[in-house]
């Protein structure tokens, strides 16, 4: 008893790999014995102590019970709880149907045995999720559909010498081993087609989106206005389309969005940073409780320490620009388009000031105005997620940098302010039809030595896209299809122009990345990012009106 006691960890550990490839190999053997003949003397045996229906329906159905089996593998090798319960049920309504179906009592004696083998282990599956949220991958879907091929064509293989020409269909379809067979192998079939379009609309369970109505919302505030580890991009969390994970102190949160089945965070955790490795357990044990794909989105190469103990794997999906506010100029002749661009700019009657949030709701219409005309000339749509857009709740939230001309507003933009003063950044930018050429290198430079003003260290102008990654016969293959996107896509995505724009003040360039459990699933991710960012598809298919774009302006971006 204590070999068994000691023994116990490891059999926990192994179990649900174990069970779920035994399992898988009962699906199989189903699923293939109904599709191949019976033993002769036992069928005749059987048919004489059972009624011709029932024989036929256990033929049925235990064919069908393989399918499920086969599935619920899948969910066993993710620890579900209820792959378990639903495992130990199927079994036990199979046991009898193996009997009724030809005596094939070897069968039986598999599926008891492997009853008894996953009935002690019942705490080794400790992911309470339902078997409706449980997400089957292509990969399996595609597999399980080669099985059913597989067998029905060795059915068709095994009956291909029968001879049905003096019987009538009728009796083929109630009597014959061959019209069982085809019937099995049709169930299955159906079965499996049913279940893949029924997992196409099924979704991972989502916990509840904090608004600004929210209680916990204060807290988000709070949160931010004291951190330690913050980042301008971390006022987002402000948009009230996300989701959020507190530490016990209550003095760190971490925000995450959800498409599908994927869960995906923004950035570090926000707060305390000795609580940062115990949020993103917390997440993933979350995301992993729901059945969920996880990822952690735009992490800085200070952040990877911790993903990195969470066995996730990375990726490079761009690098940031961040300008040091001590050593920039608009002096010197590199800076002289910059100066002349900003100099213009003020000749034609451009003011610049900062409006406190308490100052910005008397401007909101003006601001609303500006933003339509905005909007209207650029693609995609209102931005989220990774990207804040038009809402007054949010708009209200954050200092305004306004730009005005002969007193009237035509340019703005919110900022991310943090209370480091490490640095600060820009969300939303915009301009009206009337505003002057080159008005964003004109807002940029104010804001610049604003930032130095109110004693912040560096700028954060955003990530440009795919930028960095590295074309080499050793690189990671998404590394390799970024670097031919960010080359040859401009037709997709201004990304060289967005790199070449924010060139012109010199930043440093600081790397981005993705991270998942998975190699595989990152592309999954991105794509669900890139469409929580746009609003799904129709957001991505908004055109713009067609207009002349402004001198410097980097074309696709918001900044």
């Amino acid at each position: 008893m204590r070999i068994l006691r000691e023994l116990r960890p490891a059999g926990l550990a192994a179990a649900p790999l174990t069970g779920a490839i035994l399992t898988l190999a009962a699906g199989v053997m189903l699923v293939v014995s109904a599709a191949t003949p019976s033993v002769p003397t036992r069928f005749l045996l059987l048919t004489e102590l059972a009624p011709a229906p029932l024989i036929e329906a256990s033929h049925f159905l235990s064919s069908v019970l393989g399918l499920v089996l086969i599935f619920l593998a899948f969910g066993l090798r993710a620890r579900l709880d209820a792959a378990w319960i639903a495992t130990m049920v199927v079994l036990g309504v199979a046991l009898p149907l193996t009997l009724l179906k030809g005596i094939v009592w070897e069968e039986t004696a598999w599926l008891a045995a492997l009853m008894l083998a996953l009935a002690p282990f019942r705490a080794a599956f400790i992911r309470e999720a339902r078997l409706s949220r449980m997400e089957i991958t292509p990969g399996w879907l595609i597999s399980a559909a080669a099985l059913v091929v597989g067998a029905g064509l060795l059915g068709l293989w095994s009956f291909e010498n029968a001879d049905y020409g003096h019987r009538s269909w009728i009796s083929v379809m109630v009597e014959d081993d061959a019209a069982r067979a085809i019937r099995a192998w049709i169930g299955a079939a159906l079965a499996l087609i049913g279940f893949g379009i029924w997992r196409l609309f099924a979704s991972a369970a989502t916990p509840r989106v904090v608004t600004p109505d929210d209680q916990d919302f204060k807290q988000v505030r709070a949160i931010l206005a004291s951190a330690q580890a913050v980042e301008p991009s971390s006022n987002l969390a402000l948009l009230g389309d996300k989701r959020f994970i507190f530490s016990q102190s209550g003095q760190s949160f971490l925000m995450f969005g959800v498409r599908g089945r994927s869960w995906i965070a923004l950035g570090a955790p926000v707060g305390r940073r000795d609580e940062r490795l115990e949020l993103l357990w917390r997440f993933r044990e979350m995301a992993d409780a729901h059945a969920a794909r996880p990822g952690v989105y735009a992490l800085g190469a200070e952040d990877l320490p911790e993903v990195v103990e969470l066995g996730f794997s990375l990726q490079k999906i761009g690098e940031a620009a961040i300008v040091p506010l001590e050593t920039f100029s608009v002096e010197g002749r590199k800076r002289g388009n910059l100066r002349r661009a900003w100099r213009k700019a003020g000749e034609e009657g451009a003011t610049f000031e900062v409006l406190a949030p308490a100052d910005v709701p008397p401007v909101l219409d003006e601001l609303q105005v500006i933003s339509d005309q905005w909007l209207d000339a650029h693609a995609g749509g209102e931005k989220s997620f990774t990207m804040g857009g038009f809402t007054r709740a949010y708009v209200s939230e954050f200092p305004i940098a306004i730009v005005r001309q002969y007193g009237r507003i035509v340019a703005f933009a919110t900022l991310w302010t943090t209370g480091s003063r490490s640095a600060f950044s820009m969300d939303l930018m915009r301009y009206s039809d009337a505003a002057p050429k080159n008005i964003m290198d004109y807002l940029f430079i104010e804001l610049i030595a604003w930032g130095r003003a109110q004693g912040y260290q560096a700028f954060e102008f955003g990530m440009a896209p795919l930028a960095g990654l590295e074309d080499r016969p050793f690189a990671p293959i998404m590394s390799r299809v970024g670097r031919l996107l960010f080359e040859r896509g401009e037709e997709i995505y201004n990304f060289q122009g967005v790199r070449r724009y924010k060139d012109k003040y010199d930043p440093l360039w600081q790397p981005r990345y993705l991270a998942a459990p998975h190699k595989w699933a990152i592309p999954l991710l991105l794509a669900d990012a890139g469409l929580l960012s746009s609003g799904g598809m129709a957001g991505l298919a908004k055109r713009p009106r067609k207009t002349e774009p402004r001198a410097g302006e980097p074309v696709g971006a918001e900044t």
